[in-house]
This record gives structure tokens, C-alpha cells and sequence, in this order.
């Protein structure tokens, strides 16, 4: 499944990079110059129902514009034409991109509305990135982050122009070219982290139990390693056992022509990296197995690439990642092709070194200690907040509260006393009552303790002992004295410093008049 998808995917990069080397004469399908065959020989091939190639992803961070323009340059006709007649390098110089102002209105039309989607697509991943990054309140300045994508003109982003296409050829090649590289970088790190995982497995075991791990990934590396000889890639042993078990046909009667021919499968008239990786499929299956534990379907992939990037550097000549039928012919009659030496496969050849390998774990140990401090950080934030959240809880629990009580409070001064609400009149004390009929029988009596003089003569000074005996003036009845007056001699007196007194109240009733002044 794996091995599967992964020619798809190599076949798909191979084949936009035959285009833009050769702009689009992998995907204009041309047909192939016809070669005689003896068909006495060579068995008929049974023919399958073709199918649409499917649209697989090149790995480029704009790989749908890629093929999206390529389409609609693919549909004009003159386009089409110039094409045949431009040379390699013709392309590399840009002369074909000229051609782009020739094509019809409408796929210019479309073109542009490609171009301005390509642009809204670019300023949106910055604006995320900037998001992500913390930088929300920031002014982002698209048109100068826009040059770091050389595959496009950002100072025109309305229109699709001759350097727009200039530009997508080259960056495309480029990236492309450097594809590969960046593959066998990844392999390495792959094959880096299989081995950090396993060490690290060790450290978890007892010794005996480390023993036996041990023991069981020798045996299993000695067990991938006992496999058939493999062929060198692109000899002719390799191509005759292809012809013989692939094609069923006799390798005694394997002809160059008639083998290219068979294994061109778009019938281009090249090799591109799809076709030259399917030939090698024989020569994997005999070191791979997928239901085989000691076998790794990422290291079958890997060695594919390096069968490929072989048979590249020994036939592809002009170095445009395509084999002509002409590079192919040339190549048959060198000695590599007839006497080659033995292919080393990849247990052979360990993918790292050991400083490599030390470099990797100090790098991944510095990783960990980043991560464990941004969690000790993270915990740290988290506890800080929890502790806000238990602060802010309780002040809205004093909050409430505060509400509930001011609530009880306005409640108990809107509802009138139960006495009241009972309709009960208050109990008038003894003094008070008699005090209360003088009033109403007319009499004005004198403030207490004062006594009018006579005629002629000052005012007495005032007193507030008894009266003595033989005095010309009475002390009134206690029921002449209102009480109104007494209370407010007794408040002067206390206004003025002196003492309150009760010793004009009749014997009788100081006791009353001091148990009402007791009263709150």
C-alpha cells in the first residue's frame, strides 16, 4: 500500500519536472515514433482501459497552482505549438514564457483569476502565522513578506505575466531538483530516530531481558540481509529479467528498442522517474517483504530512489531528469550496461554516522528540556490562574452575600413594627395621665420649682427646696404641674450643667417620675 502510494507520488514530481524542463511535453501526450517489432516474438499486450491520471500532490507548498496553471496552458493551441519547436535551452532562458502573450483571452483570463487566488491564499498563511505567533496586534506588511515566494510577481497581484511563468519555471526546477536531497535527509532522520527509539527501549529492560533484546535485532538483521543478489540498476541482467519474468518474454530475444517501447507507458517517447522506478520493482521484492518483520517498507522506498537517482546519472545525459529513447540506446552499448559491478544495497550502507548520531540525540535531549520547561511554565500559568479563579469565586461570594443582606435590611425598614400592624396603644404612665387632665381642665400652671412674686417685688431667686413653712405661696397640687414643663426644667438643668431634681414632686411619686427617666 505504502510502496504504492509512494510511486504515485514520485511519478507525479517526475512528471511536472519533465514539464518544466521540457514545459509540458510529458503532459501533452505526444505519440510515440512507431518501431518495428517482430510480433512473431514479442507477445501482445493485453490492453487495459485507460485511466485519468490521478492529480497527486508534488510535495510543493504550491503545488495547486502549479498544475492549475499548467491545465489551462496545456488548452491553447498555439501554446501547444511553440512548444515543439523550443529547445532546452530556450526554456531555461525563458524565450517559451514570451510565448504567454499570445495565448487566447480566455485562458489569459483565467490565468489572471489564478494569480490573484494564489495571492488571497499566501496573505491568509501569513496572517495565520502571524496569529499564531502571538502577533494580533501587529500590522502586517504583506506586500514585504510576499517576496520570500519567488514563484510569483507579488508586485502585480492582479494580473498573470510573462515573468509570472518565468518565475514558476524557475522556482518549480529548483525545488524540485532539490527535492531529493531533502528525501534522503528525512530518510536519515528516520533511520536516526528507529535507532534513538531502540537504545532508549534498552534502557527500560533488566539485563537479562536487554540480552535477549539484543540478540533478537541481530538475528533479525542477519535475516534481511540473506536475500537473492540484486541486480545493478539499469544493467542488462536487471532489464533481461524484467523482459523475461515482467514481460513473459525469452530474454535471448531482448531488443532496446522493443523494451523502451513496452515500459513507456504514456507512450511520450521518454523515461520519466515513474517509468524508471517501476523497473526496479523486481530487484525490491527481493529484499522486501511486507508481511517480513526485519523488513522496512520506508527503507524499500528509499532504496528505490537511489536505484533511480542511479540509472539518472549514468543514461539522462542533458541532466533534464527525463531518458530520451536515444540516451537509452547510447546508454546499452556502454560497459557499465554489459559489465556492471555489484549494487550495495542499503545494509551496506548505513545511512548516518556515528558523529551524526551523537549530533541527533544531543539535539533531541535539548528538545525535551525545551518541552519540560514550557510545561513547567504552562503548569505554572495554569496554577496562577487557578488561583485567580478561587479569588475572583470568592469575592462574588462576598458579592452575593453583600446583595442578600441589603435586601433583608430594605425589606425590615418597608414593613411597619408588628405593634403597629396590631393597632395597640402605648401604656400612659400614672404622672403622665394627671398631667394630661390639667391640661385639658384649663389650668397654666407654673414652670416647676417656680413660685411668682409679689407685687413690688424682685423675683425670688430660684429654688428648688420645699418652700418653707409659713411662706406666702403654697406649692401647687402635683396635678396642677404639667409634666411638659417639668421635663423641660429638668432638660435646662442638665443643658446648664446642674443637676436634675425632683424635690418638688409630691412624696409619692419621685419613684414613677425616676423609673420614666430610666426608660431609653
Amino acid at each position: 500500500m505504502r510502496s504504492c502510494v509512494h510511486n504515485k507520488m514520485w511519478g507525479s514530481r517526475a512528471f511536472l519536472a519533465g514539464w518544466l524542463l521540457l514545459l509540458l511535453v510529458q503532459l501533452l501526450c505526444l505519440e510515440a515514433v512507431p518501431i518495428s517489432i517482430d510480433k512473431t516474438k514479442v507477445k501482445e499486450p493485453e490492453k487495459k482501459p485507460e485511466e485519468p491520471p490521478a492529480s497527486v500532490d508534488t510535495g510543493l507548498h504550491y503545488d495547486r497552482y502549479l498544475r492549475e496553471v499548467i491545465d489551462f496552458l496545456e488548452k491553447d493551441q498555439h501554446f501547444r505549438e511553440k512548444l515543439h519547436n523550443t529547445d532546452m535551452e530556450d526554456i531555461k532562458q525563458g524565450k517559451l514564457a514570451k510565448e504567454l502573450d499570445f495565448v487566447s483571452h480566455h485562458v489569459r483570463t483565467k490565468l489572471d483569476e489564478l494569480k490573484r487566488q494564489e495571492v488571497n491564499r499566501l496573505r491568509t498563511l501569513i496572517k495565520a502565522k502571524q496569529d499564531l505567533e502571538g502577533g494580533n496586534d501587529i500590522a502586517v506588511d504583506h506586500q514585504a513578506l510576499l517576496k520570500q515566494f519567488e514563484y510569483l510577481n507579488h508586485m502585480n497581484p492582479h494580473t498573470f505575466e510573462v515573468e509570472d511563468l518565468d518565475r514558476l519555471i524557475r522556482s518549480a526546477t529548483k525545488d524540485l531538483e532539490n527535492y531529493d536531497k531533502e528525501r534522503h535527509e528525512e530518510f536519515k532522520r528516520y533511520e536516526m530516530m528507529k535507532e534513538h527509539d531502540r537504545r532508549e527501549h534498552l534502557k527500560t529492560l533488566d539485563d537479562e531481558e536487554r540480552k535477549k533484546e539484543e540478540e533478537h535485532y541481530e538475528e533479525m538483521k542477519k535475516k534481511h540481509a540473506d536475500h537473492p543478489k540484486v541486480n545493478h540498476p539499469g544493467s542488462q541482467n536487471q532489464l533481461k529479467e524484467v523482459w523475461e519474468e515482467a514481460d513473459g518474454l525469452d530474454p535471448e530475444d531482448f531488443d532496446p528498442k522493443t523494451f523502451f517501447n513496452l515500459h513507456d507507458t504514456n507512450g511520450d517517447g521518454f523515461f520519466d522517474e515513474q517509468e524508471l522506478e517501476a523497473l526496479f520493482t523486481k530487484e525490491l521484492e527481493k529484499i522486501y517483504d511486507p508481511t517480513n518483520e526485519e523488513d522496512d517498507m520506508v527503507e524499500m522506498e528509499e532504496e528505490r530512489l537511489r536505484m533511480r537517482e542511479h540509472v539518472m546519472n549514468e543514461v539522462d545525459s542533458n541532466k533534464d531528469r527525463l531518458v530520451s529513447l536515444d540516451e537509452f540506446l547510447v546508454a546499452t552499448k556502454k560497459k557499465e550496461f554489459l559489465e556492471p559491478d555489484s549494487w550495495e544495497t542499503l545494509e551496506q550502507n548505513q545511512a548516518y554516522t556515528d558523529d551524526e548520531m551523537r549530533e541527533f540525540e544531543e539535539h533531541l535531549a535539548q528538545q525535551e528540556q525545551d518541552l519540560n520547561q514550557k510545561a513547567s511554565d504552562l503548569q505554572k500559568q495554569r496554577d496562577e490562574l487557578e488561583r485567580q479563579q478561587e479569588q475572583l469565586n470568592a469575592q462574588k461570594m462576598e458579592l452575593q452575600q453583600a446583595v442578600e443582606h441589603m435586601e433583608r435590611l430594605k425589606s425590615q425598614k418597608v414593613d411597619p413594627p408588628p405593634e403597629v400592624l396590631g393597632n395597640a396603644v402605648p401604656e400612659i404612665p400614672a404622672v403622665d395621665s394627671q398631667l394630661h387632665e390639667a391640661q385639658q381642665q384649663g389650668h397654666d400652671p407654673a414652670p416647676q420649682g417656680h413660685h411668682p412674686a409679689p407685687e413690688g417685688h424682685d423675683p425670688a431667686p430660684e429654688r428648688h427646696d420645699p418652700a418653707p413653712q409659713g411662706h406666702d405661696f403654697a406649692p401647687q397640687a402635683p396635678q396642677d404641674i404639667p409634666q411638659e414643663h417639668h421635663g423641660q426644667e429638668n432638660q435646662d438643668q442638665a443643658q446648664q450643667g446642674r443637676p436634675q431634681t425632683h424635690d418638688n414632686i409630691p412624696p409619692g411619686h419621685q419613684e414613677v417620675v425616676q423609673s420614666q427617666n430610666q426608660l431609653p
